[in-house]
This record gives C-alpha cells, structure tokens and sequence, in this order.
C-alpha cells in the first residue's frame, strides 16, 4: 500500500475528459503527472471490468481535488480514486 503525505496534488483537472483503463478492472488512474488507487477497486471477479463498464476504456470525465479524483460518466458510474504521492508508474501493467 501507499504511505500518506502531508502533502497533495495541487488540482489539476476539473471536469476533464478522459478514457479509463477498464481493461484488468479498475484499479488504477493517471492525472497528469499524478498515479492514483481506486478507493474500491472494481472487476468481474476474473480481472475484467464489472458487467456494464466498457472494455478497454470507459469513456467519462474526471475531476481532480487535491489528493482525490473522481471518474464518472454518463452511465451513472462513479469511482474515487486516491492519489499515491511520489508515484512514478502504475503497480500493474496489463496486457
């Protein structure tokens, strides 16, 4: 797991279009310069995105407020994702 900083990401995104990586499950977000874990991390149990989520990518947008980001789109998902401070690459890469 991630250690906590006192310090955040300044906010670098409001609203912003985005295609998520759904393709293992979601898991894992990129802002910018910033890496961050889904709180709750999402899949079909057998490292796929849940019924209802696009594969690879779920088209929404993301908005970004200190160490937090929330992906949402027009199907009504919604996941907070948190920010790994110091983060130089995803923990997974997927095929």
């Amino acid at each position: 797991m991630t250690e906590a900083s006192s310090e955040s990401p300044a906010p670098t995104a409001s609203g912003m279009p985005t295609m998520l990586y759904t393709h293992c499950g979601i898991k894992e977000l990129r802002v910018d310069d910033t890496f961050f874990l889904a709180e709750t991390p999402l899949d079909d149990g057998q490292g796929n995105p849940p019924p209802g989520w696009g594969n690879p990518y779920q088209a929404g947008t993301v908005t970004v407020s200190g160490s937090k980001a929330v992906f949402q789109d027009e199907n009504g998902h919604i996941i907070t994702f948190l920010a790994r401070p110091g983060a130089t690459g995803f923990l997974n890469i997927c095929s």
